[in-house]
């Protein structure tokens, strides 16, 4: 698979990571350690990581052809859309280690607060870094629809997705997902092809970037 190719799938295959991580969950009530837990993590993790490459993909569509402001604009919310990322990341992979190292739930909710309790780890892993997720990728799918690079239902969508996560909790995690597919899956031809960035000035609104297939509107 060449690195536009892979690129290009990132926008159809973390979503769907996303959707199975949530429908696998959802196959067990009990949330401990076993096959379940391990599958379902296994998808977020490898969506999350996915995540990677489209927020790198959206700020790349951001900045072709922009000024100063709309690169930095791009670069904040990929950074901040990034961390969200490693902080994701981290936090797959402490309930991998987690469900692999426990015997029952009991064991697993102990192993949960004693690795919570360390100092920095609630904020960073499990409540602020995540977040940072959701912030970052708005910026910039937000970003692209006042560009007019994109229709502005697409980030009306994520803003959705996000809704519905944070309203009913994980729960509705494999209808997040599909809503974050319907908005991201069709960028991902451009996003893979846009030249990478460079650091030299750009002079800004010399070239915009091509419009999304149809009107803005559809």
């Amino acid at each position: 698979m060449t690195n536009t190719t892979w690129r290009q799938a990132a926008f159809t295959m973390g979503p769907l990571c996303m959707t199975a991580y949530g429908l696998i969950r959802l196959t067990d009530p009990g949330h401990g350690p076993g096959p379940a837990w391990s599958l379902g993590h296994l998808a977020l993790l490898a969506g999350v990581l996915l995540f990677g490459q489209v927020m790198l993909g959206l700020r790349r569509t951001a900045v072709t052809g922009r000024g100063r402001v709309s690169r930095a604009f791009a670069g904040v919310g990929a950074t901040l859309g990034l961390l969200g990322v490693a902080a994701v990341t981290a936090q797959a992979a402490i309930d991998l280690l987690v469900g692999y190292a426990s015997v029952d739930r009991a064991t697993m909710d102990a192993l949960f607060e004693r690795i919570q309790t360390l100092p920095g780890v609630t904020p960073a892993v499990y409540t602020v870094g995540p977040l940072l997720f959701y912030v970052g990728l708005l910026l910039l799918v937000t970003q692209l629809a006042a560009l007019r690079a994109i229709a502005i239902w697409r980030p009306l969508a994520i803003v959705a997705g996000v809704a519905v996560t944070a309203a009913g909790g994980l729960d509705l995690m494999p209808l997040s997902g599909l809503l974050f597919l319907t908005a991201l899956a069709p960028l991902g031809k451009n996003a893979a092809t846009a030249p990478q960035p460079v650091l030299s000035s750009v002079t800004s609104g010399i070239s915009r970037p091509a419009r999304e297939a149809g009107s803005a509107t559809t």
